[in-house]
């Protein structure tokens, strides 16, 4: 299986320095932390609220950066370069699905981690 993050296995492990439980809560709170992310994503598109995204953005970005999700965070800057110049529209609906995409792939990479 292809890994999209091969460093994410390893920053874990550093993290929990070879705690197991610690280790698996960490992994279930990155995923948390992503599901969030496109839920959250996903009420804002539909309710057009640029506040719940912002707020999301926030929220995990310091995961992201720890974790090395760099291009999950590009996308988070290119969704507020969106709302800020075109608002809601087919522009961030594109955008939307490329975050919902990318999320998917990372947490498949966690899924493979927490077995």
């Amino acid at each position: 299986m292809i890994q999209h993050y091969p460093d994410l296995s390893k920053k874990i492990d550093e993290m929990s320095d070879g705690d197991l439980e610690f280790k698996r809560q960490l992994t279930q709170a990155i995923q948390s932390g992503l599901v969030e992310l496109q839920e959250k994503y996903e009420e804002g598109r539909s309710k057009q609220d640029e506040n719940i995204i912002q707020q999301i953005r926030h929220k995990v970005k310091p995961t992201l950066m720890l974790f090395g999700f760099e291009d999950l965070l590009d996308l988070l800057s290119e969704g507020k370069f969106i709302l800020e110049q075109h608002g809601f529209g087919s522009v961030f609906d594109l955008h939307e699905t490329k975050i919902k995409s990318q999320v998917k792939l990372a947490l498949a990479d966690l899924g493979t981690l927490s077995q």
